[in-house]
C-alpha cells in the first residue's frame, strides 16, 4: 500500500498532513530549545550556590581541617561538576537535536513545497487539455448542427417549384461546405479526445502516484529523524549520567569521610594549652597574728596561678580590648605552651624546607659553574656569580632563622618541664617516682608524627636529594605530612625509611 495508489484522490488530505507533520517537528525543535533553557537556567543557579557557599566562614574554618568542614567544602565541588554537566546536557542537545532538526526540517519544507508544486503544474495542464477538449467538442456540435440545417435547406429548395437550377445548386453547395467542415470538427474532437484520454491515464497512473510516493518517502523520513530526536532526548542526558552518578557518589563519599571522633582529636591538638590544673588553694591562717600573716606573705610572695576559670565572661570592654590586643610576637610567646611549641615547629620545618631547596639551588649552581669552567663555549662562570652569592645570603639568612627558632622552641620546652615540676611540687597528691615529667611532650610529638593518611605511589622517585626518600611505582606508603604549597610531602616507608617526595608522584 502507498499513497500514489490509494490515495491518487486525496491530494488536500496529504497537503494537510504532510503539513501536520511538519509542524511537530517544529514544536519538537522548540520543546527541547526550551529544555535547554531550563537546564542552563537551573546549572547557573547551581554555580551561583556554590559560589556563595564555597569557602566561606571564619578564617579559623577556612583553615582548620575538620573532616566536616572539609566534607561540605568537597560537597561544592562535586555540586559544581554537576552543574558542569548538566550545562553539557543542554549544550549537546543544542547542537544534536535542535540544529540538527532544523536544518532537516527545513530541506524538508523546500521539498514538499517542490511536490506540491508540480502536482498542481501537472493538474493544471491536465485541465487546460480538457478545457481544449470542450472547445473542441462544442465546435464539432456547433458545425454540426450548421451541417444538418444546410442539408434540410438544400433539400427545401430542391423540392420548391419555384425554385431554379442554380438555387439548388448553390444551397448544395453550401450544405457540402457545412458538412465538410462538420466532419473535420468531428476528427479534431476525436483526436482531441483521444489527447486527453492518454494525458489524463498518465496524470493518474503515472504522475500522480510518483509524487504521491515521493512526498510519502519524505514524510517518512521526518518521522524517522525525529524518532532519532526523541531517542536523542533521552540519550543525551543517560551519556552523562555516569559522570553526574559518579558526582553524586562523591557528595554520598565525603558524607561518610566525615568523622566526629577525629574532628574533636584535632580539636583538642589545635587547642591544647598545655597548663596544668590549678593545684589547691592553700589555707592561710591569720589566727596567728596579722604580723606574722603579713611577713610570711612578704617573704615568700604568693605563687603566680593558672587561670582558673575556663569560661571567660564576654563583656563590651573585653570585646574592644580583643580588637586592641598587640601584634602576635614573633616567638609565638602569645601563645599557650603546646601550641607555642607547635606553632615553633611548623616554623622550623618550612624554614628547613626552603633552607633545603637553596642549599639544593647552590649546589647545582656550582655543579654548573664547574661545567663553564671545563667548557667556556657552555657559558660563562662568571656570569652565575650573582645567583651563587644570592644563594649563598639566602643559606646564611636561612641559618640564621633557624638557630633563632630552635633556640627559641628549646626555651619553650624547658619553660614547660619547670611548669610540670612546679605543679607537682604543690599537688595534693603524691607523684609517682616512676613518671618522667618529659613523658607528656613524648606523647605529645607521638601524636605529631601519627600518620594523616595513606597514598600509592604512581611513579618511581630516586630519592637522590637530601631528606628524600626512595619509592618504587605501586607501593602503599604513610603521608606524615601533607603538601604545604611546595609541590612536597613527607612520608614513610613500610621498611621504616621516611623522607620528602613530590606530591604529584602519589595518589592519596
Amino acid at each position: 500500500m502507498d499513497w500514489g495508489t490509494d490515495l491518487w484522490d486525496q491530494y488536500d488530505v496529504i497537503d494537510k498532513h504532510t503539513q501536520s507533520g511538519l509542524d511537530l517537528a517544529d514544536r519538537y525543535i522548540k520543546f527541547v530549545r526550551e529544555r535547554t533553557e531550563i537546564e542552563q537556567s537551573y546549572a547557573k543557579q547551581l554555580r551561583s550556590l556554590t559560589k556563595k557557599y564555597f569557602k566561606r566562614g571564619s578564617r579559623e574554618e577556612l583553615e582548620c581541617k575538620y573532616t566536616n568542614h572539609a566534607a561540605f567544602q568537597e560537597i561544592l565541588k562535586e555540586l559544581n561538576d554537576y552543574a558542569g554537566q548538566r550545562e553539557l546536557i543542554a549544550e549537546n542537545m543544542i547542537t544534536g537535536i535542535c540544529v540538527e532538526l532544523s536544518k532537516h526540517l527545513q530541506d524538508l519544507k523546500q521539498e514538499r513545497k517542490t511536490h506540491l508544486m508540480e502536482a498542481r503544474k501537472t493538474q493544471q495542464n491536465l485541465e487546460s487539455s480538457f478545457k481544449l477538449l470542450e472547445n473542441t467538442k462544442k465546435r464539432f456540435a456547433k458545425e454540426w448542427g450548421e451541417a444538418e440545417k444546410a442539408t434540410q435547406q438544400a433539400e427545401k429548395i430542391e423540392h420548391e417549384l419555384n425554385a431554379t437550377r442554380s438555387d439548388v445548386d448553390k444551397a448544395k453547395q453550401h450544405a457540402h461546405m457545412r458538412t465538410h467542415t462538420a466532419e473535420e470538427c468531428r476528427n479534431d474532437y476525436a483526436a482531441q479526445l483521444q489527447k486527453y484520454n492518454k494525458e489524463q491515464n498518465h496524470f493518474y497512473y503515472v504522475e500522480i502516484p510518483q509524487l504521491f510516493n515521493n512526498i510519502q518517502a519524505m514524510d517518512e523520513l521526518r518521522i524517522k529523524r525525529l524518532a532519532e530526536g526523541y531517542c536523542q532526548f533521552a540519550n543525551i542526558e543517560k551519556k552523562q549520567a555516569p559522570i553526574i552518578s559518579r558526582c553524586l557518589e562523591g557528595v554520598i563519599t565525603a558524607g561518610n569521610n566525615t568523622k566526629g571522633r577525629e574532628d574533636s582529636l584535632l580539636f583538642i591538638e589545635q587547642h591544647k594549652s598545655g597548663f596544668e590544673r590549678p593545684s589547691d588553694v592553700e589555707f592561710e591562717d591569720y589566727s596567728q597574728g596579722i604580723k606574722t600573716a603579713m611577713s610570711e606573705s612578704s617573704l615568700n610572695p604568693a605563687r603566680t596561678r593558672a587561670k582558673l576559670w575556663p569560661f571567660s565572661k564576654k563583656t563590651k570592654l573585653h570585646s574592644i580590648a580583643e580588637k586592641h590586643m598587640p601584634p602576635a610576637a614573633e616567638d609565638f610567646s602569645h601563645l599557650p605552651p603546646e601550641q607555642r611549641k607547635k606553632k615553633l615547629q611548623g616554623k622550623i620545618d618550612d624554614i628547613s624546607k626552603d633552607l633545603q631547596k637553596e642549599m639544593d639551588q647552590g649546589e647545582a649552581l656550582e655543579k654548573m659553574k664547574g661545567v663553564y669552567e671545563k667548557n667556556s663555549q657552555m657559558g660563562d662562570p662568571s656570569s652565575l656569580e650573582p645567583q651563587i652569592s644570592q644563594t649563598a645570603q639566602n643559606i646564611a639568612r636561612h641559618k640564621a632563622e633557624l638557630g633563632k627558632y630552635e633556640s627559641w622552641l628549646a626555651e619553650a620546652v624547658g619553660d614547660s618541664c619547670r611548669t610540670i615540676n612546679n605543679n607537682s611540687q604543690h599537688s595534693p597528691v603524691a607523684a609517682d617516682p616512676s613518671h618522667n615529667i618529659y613523658s607528656e611532650f613524648d606523647d605529645d610529638f607521638d601524636d605529631v608524627e601519627t600518620p594523616i593518611g595513606q597514598c600509592t605511589a604512581l611513579y618511581t622517585f630516586a630519592g637522590s636529594g637530601e631528606g628524600t626518600v626512595a619509592i618504587t611505582e605501586g607501593e602503599q606508603l604513610s603521608v606524615m605530612e601533607g603538601d604545604k604549597g611546595d609541590g612536597w610531602m613527607r612520608v614513610l616507608r613500610a621498611n621504616g625509611d621516611e623522607g620528602y617526595i613530590p606530591s604529584s608522584y602519589v595518589k592519596v
